[in-house]
C-alpha cells in the first residue's frame, strides 16, 4: 500500500478536490450573482452586502474575527477588515482584494448571457467580476481554507482587507489604512489581480504602473462662427488643440516631452525583464511593433516605460457636425509611468511646454481621478526570490518575474504606507474581456492559481512555523502582537 503522501500534498490534492467538486464554483456564482457595480450609486445597497452576507461569514468559518467599516470619503463603499490571530510570535500576512466591478452592461453580451449569472462554456466561466476581482480572492480565500483543513493552522497570523471602491479609484482606502494601521501592518502582502502576460504560464508581479488622467482645454471665445464667413479670421479651438497634443505625443505614440519620460532601468530590473515575455491571445488585437519604440521589446514597453494616451478628443459636435468654427475643444490625456517618475510634476512640466511651444491658449489640469502611484519591489528582495521558489516548486516550472504590471492599483497603500513587501500572483490572462461585455476566466487557469495559492500559503507556514522566514523583508523585525 503506497504511504500517504506529504502533507505539502495532501493540501494541493485538497485544493483539487475542493475545485473539481464544484465547491470553487459554487462559491464564486454566489459571489458574481451580487450586483456589485460601484460606478451606480443603486447597486451601493449590493456592496455592503457582498461583504456583509457572503466574505464576512466565509471568513467566519474559517475563524476569523471580521468588521465591516463605513468609507470615511464616500458614502455606501465599505471596507471589510479581518483577522486570524495564530501566535505573538509568528509573522503576519496582509492579503487584500477587492468586491466591486464596473457595471453589467446588460444586454450587451453575447449570446443572451446575463453577467450577474456565472455560466460555464467549455473552459470559459462567465460572468461580470470574476475576472476583476472575484474569482481572484475567491482563490486567495479557498487556499487559505485548504492549508488550514490539512495543517489545522496557518503557522502565520492572517489579516485581510476587501474593498469595494476599486473600480472607482479606491476612494477612503488611504484614509482606512492610516486609521487602521495597526491592524493591517503585516510583513508581506499577498494579493492577486491582473492577467498573466502568457496565458499558460504562472507569473508573480512585484509592484504596478501609476497611472493619471490629465485634461486639457481650449476655450477661445463664446459661440461657433459660420466658417464661410470667418474661415481664416478665427482661431478654430480644435486645430489649436490638435497641435498642442501633437507636440506632446508623436505620431507613432513616441512621448515628446523629457520630463514625462521615465529614468534608466536598474540592473536588476532589467535582468528580471530579459526572463519575461508577452503574448497576445486569440480574439486579442494585434500588436502595433513599431508603436513607441521599434527597438523595444513588447514587456518592455508594457513594464518599463511611460505611456501617453489620448482617451477622449471632442471639438464642436461630433454627432452632427455644423459649418462653424468651434470656440472650444477639450481632450483627457492618460499617463501610465514608472516608479521613478513622480506624478506631481507631470502638470507643471506640460505647463511649461506648452508655453515655451506657443500653446498658452491651452490649459491643463489633473483630472478629478486620483493618482494611483507606481511601485516597484527589487526582483532581487527574498520575498521575490522565495516566492518564485514556491511556484514552481507546485508548478514544476519557474515563474515569470515582472517587476511591476502594465496596469496601476492601489499598490502604494501597502508598499509605501504601511510599509511592506508586495507580491501579486494574477489568476486571469490578457484575453479576460475585462471591464467589457463578456468577462469570462478560465477554467485551467483558476485550477491551477488555486494549488499555486495553497502551495504558497502552506510554504509561508511551514517557514514561520521552523523559525525561517526568507521572505521577510532583509533587516526588519517581523509583526508581532498583531492584535
Amino acid at each position: 500500500m503506497d504511504s500517504a503522501p506529504p502533507e505539502r500534498d495532501a493540501a494541493l490534492v485538497a485544493a483539487r478536490q475542493h475545485f473539481d467538486g464544484g465547491d470553487f464554483f459554487n462559491d464564486l456564482a454566489r459571489r458574481v450573482a451580487i450586483p456589485t457595480s460601484s460606478r451606480e450609486p443603486e447597486h451601493r445597497p449590493d456592496l455592503a452586502a457582498y461583504l456583509n452576507a457572503e466574505i464576512g461569514p466565509t471568513l467566519a468559518a474559517l475563524g476569523y474575527r471580521w468588521r465591516c467599516l463605513d468609507n470615511p470619503v464616500i458614502d455606501g463603499v465599505p471596507f471589510l477588515i479581518a483577522e486570524r490571530h495564530e501566535d505573538d510570535a509568528l509573522p503576519t500576512i496582509l492579503t487584500y482584494g477587492h468586491g466591486d466591478t464596473v457595471p453589467g452592461m446588460e444586454g450587451q453580451w453575447s449570446a443572451g448571457r446575463d453577467p450577474w449569472t456565472l455560466s460555464r462554456e467549455g473552459e470559459r466561466w462567465y460572468g461580470r467580476g470574476s475576472a476583476d476581482n472575484k474569482a481572484q480572492h475567491s482563490i486567495n480565500l479557498a487556499a487559505i481554507g485548504r492549508t488550514l483543513e490539512t495543517r489545522g493552522r496557518l503557522g502565520f497570523n492572517s489579516r485581510i482587507l476587501i474593498e469595494t471602491g476599486e473600480e472607482v479609484g479606491s476612494p477612503g482606502l488611504r484614509e482606512i489604512c492610516q486609521a487602521e494601521t495597526e491592524h493591517l501592518r503585516a510583513d508581506l502582502l499577498l494579493a492577486s489581480d491582473g492577467p498573466r502576460f502568457v496565458r499558460d504560464h504562472a507569473m508573480i508581479v512585484l509592484g504596478t504602473r501609476g497611472v493619471i488622467n490629465i485634461e486639457f482645454e481650449v476655450n477661445l471665445r463664446a459661440g461657433a462662427h459660420h466658417s464661410g464667413n470667418w474661415g481664416g479670421l478665427l482661431a478654430n479651438a480644435g486645430v489649436v488643440l490638435a497641435h498642442a497634443l501633437a507636440s506632446v505625443v508623436g505620431p507613432r505614440g513616441e512621448i515628446l516631452v523629457s520630463a514625462l519620460k521615465p529614468a534608466p532601468l536598474p540592473e536588476s530590473v532589467r535582468a528580471a525583464l530579459a526572463s519575461c515575455r508577452f503574448e497576445s491571445c486569440e480574439d486579442d488585437p494585434d500588436i502595433d511593433a513599431d508603436w513607441a519604440d521599434a527597438q523595444a521589446s513588447a514587456v518592455e514597453k508594457l513594464i518599463a516605460f511611460n505611456t501617453f494616451e489620448i482617451l477622449a478628443f471632442e471639438t464642436g459636435d461630433p454627432a452632427k457636425p455644423a459649418n462653424a468654427i468651434p470656440p472650444t475643444a477639450r481632450a483627457t490625456g492618460h499617463l501610465r509611468f514608472t516608479v521613478d517618475s513622480d506624478p506631481e510634476t507631470f502638470v507643471p512640466a506640460l505647463r511649461r511646454h506648452l508655453d515655451e511651444h506657443g500653446f498658452a491658449a491651452v490649459t491643463v489640469r489633473q483630472a478629478e481621478m486620483p493618482i494611483m502611484r507606481a511601485t516597484r519591489l527589487d526582483p532581487a528582495h527574498p520575498a521575490a526570490r522565495w516566492a518564485a521558489a514556491s511556484v514552481a516548486r507546485t508548478c514544476g516550472h519557474s515563474p515569470m518575474v515582472a517587476p511591476n504590471a502594465g496596469g496601476s492599483l492601489p499598490n502604494d497603500v501597502f508598499a509605501e504606507l504601511l510599509g511592506m513587501p508586495t507580491l501579486w500572483v494574477p489568476h486571469s490572462y490578457g484575453g479576460c474581456s475585462q471591464h467589457a461585455p463578456d468577462e469570462h476566466v478560465l477554467e485551467p487557469l483558476l485550477r491551477q492559481g488555486l494549488e499555486i495559492m495553497t502551495g504558497l500559503f502552506w510554504d509561508l507556514g511551514e517557514s514561520a512555523l521552523a523559525g525561517e522566514a526568507p521572505w521577510l523583508d532583509a533587516g526588519r523585525d517581523p509583526v508581532r502582537n498583531p492584535g
